[in-house]
C-alpha cells in the first residue's frame, strides 16, 4: 500500500515554501509520494490570478525533477467550489489500495473541526500538521486539544521557517521586481513566458 500525501492549494504561483512543506511532510510520515492538487474555485480565498491550466503547468514545472512529487488535476477537472472531502472521496475511489494523508499547516490544523464533513474526512485520511519553529502550537505546548475524532488522526512534522507567500510573489511581479530563488527557476521562466501577474523579464 502506497502512502500518499495530498497538498491542496491555489498555487498561484507555487513557490519554494510549498516544496519545502511537501518534502517535510514526506519525511514526517514516510510518504511514498506527495500529490499537489491545484484548487479550481477556492472556497475561502480570492479567485486565482492565473487560470487552472496555467497553475497546473507551474506546479508540473516546479516538481519535474522530484521523483516522488506529482501534480493531480482532480479539482480542476471537477470544476466548481473545491472541498477537501469531495477530492478525497474521488481519489479513494480511483486508488482504493492507497492510504491518503492530507497536509496542513499549523494555522489550518487548529481550524480542522470547522472543515466540511470533518468527522467523515477524518476517517478517510490522516492529517500531517506541519509546524514552523517559533510559530507556537504543538512545538511549544500552546496547541489546543483536538476533538476526540481527530486526536489519533494527526501526524506532527516540522518544516523550516520561510517567509515566502504567493501574494508577495504576485506583487513583486506586478512591480517588476525579481522573484529569483523564491520560486524554482523553471517556474520563474514560465511565469515570465506566460506574462503572468504583470511580470516582465528581470535579471
Amino acid at each position: 500500500m502506497r502512502r500518499i500525501g495530498l497538498m491542496g492549494g491555489t498555487f498561484d504561483p507555487v513557490h519554494i515554501g510549498h516544496l519545502l512543506a511537501a518534502e517535510a511532510a514526506r519525511e514526517a510520515a514516510d510518504l511514498s509520494e506527495v500529490w499537489f492538487i491545484p484548487t479550481s474555485v477556492p472556497v475561502h480565498k480570492p479567485q486565482p490570478g492565473a487560470s487552472g491550466a496555467q497553475r497546473l503547468a507551474l506546479v508540473e514545472s516546479a516538481i519535474a525533477e522530484h521523483p516522488s512529487f506529482r501534480a493531480e488535476a482532480a479539482e480542476l477537472d471537477r470544476e466548481g467550489a473545491s472541498y477537501t472531502i469531495d477530492t478525497v472521496l474521488e481519489l479513494r475511489e480511483r486508488y482504493p489500495d492507497d492510504s491518503f494523508y492530507w497536509i496542513v499547516g499549523s494555522d489550518m490544523r487548529d481550524d480542522l473541526p470547522n472543515w466540511r464533513r470533518i468527522e467523515e474526512l477524518a476517517r478517510l485520511v490522516v492529517f500531517i500538521a506541519l509546524e514552523r519553529p517559533g510559530a507556537g502550537g504543538a512545538m511549544d505546548g500552546a496547541e489546543p486539544e483536538p476533538p476526540d475524532f481527530l486526536r489519533d488522526r494527526i501526524v506532527r512534522g516540522e518544516m523550516p521557517a520561510i517567509g515566502i507567500s504567493s501574494t508577495d510573489i504576485r506583487r513583486r511581479c506586478a512591480e517588476g521586481r525579481t522573484i529569483r530563488y523564491m520560486v524554482p527557476e523553471r517556474v520563474r521562466t514560465e511565469i515570465e513566458r506566460m506574462g503572468l501577474y504583470g511580470s516582465r523579464t528581470v535579471d
